[in-house]
């Protein structure tokens, strides 16, 4: 099983751009491009969406590389298909770390986000999202507690994975 992004954390986005990936996300982006050899940088994929997604969200080589085989798969010129080329082929950004292990987002990237000094980065399994970290505390933040308030007191988490296939199991 490839290695997965986890935790959060706040990093300062300066006037050019640049922002300084978590480090416990660099050896994951690291691992997940078969590329990055003989001192290559690690790349990954941005995917900025349309106009209702929020976020930026970031994709290793290999994560990817799986979206785009399962797109691939799907009947050329469906709707299906078409929407999901837009978004991850269209409405994305290939880039690479920097020697220093930062990320240098693009103005549009930025304001698509309304991204200013601060970036706030949230681990998400095979990939990882950078929000403005107003925006994630007010709307994603907010819509989870709600939902968690909603449960009852002794409401366990892990009962969400009840009838989710084991890994391995066909």
């Amino acid at each position: 099983m490839a290695r997965r992004f986890r935790g959060e954390s706040h990093h300062k986005v300066d006037s050019k751009g640049r922002v300084s990936i978590p480090a416990l996300f660099r050896p994951v982006l690291v691992a997940g491009d078969p590329g990055c050899t003989d001192g290559k940088r690690a790349g990954l994929v941005i995917v900025y969406g349309d106009h209702r997604r929020k976020y930026l969200e970031c994709y290793t080589m290999e994560a990817i590389a799986d979206v785009d085989a399962r797109i691939d798969a799907l009947p050329r010129g469906s709707h299906g298909r078409k929407t999901l080329e837009r978004m991850f082929n269209g409405q994305s950004m290939p880039t690479e770390l920097d020697p220093d292990g930062r990320l240098v987002l693009a103005q549009k990237l930025r304001d698509k986000i309304g991204l200013e000094g601060e970036a706030f980065f949230i681990a998400s399994g095979d990939t990882f999202q950078i929000w403005k970290p107003e925006t994630y505390e007010a709307e994603e933040l907010t819509r989870t507690e709600a939902w968690l308030d909603e449960q009852p007191e002794d409401f366990d988490p892990l009962t969400l994975l009840d009838g989710a296939p084991s890994p391995g199991s066909d």
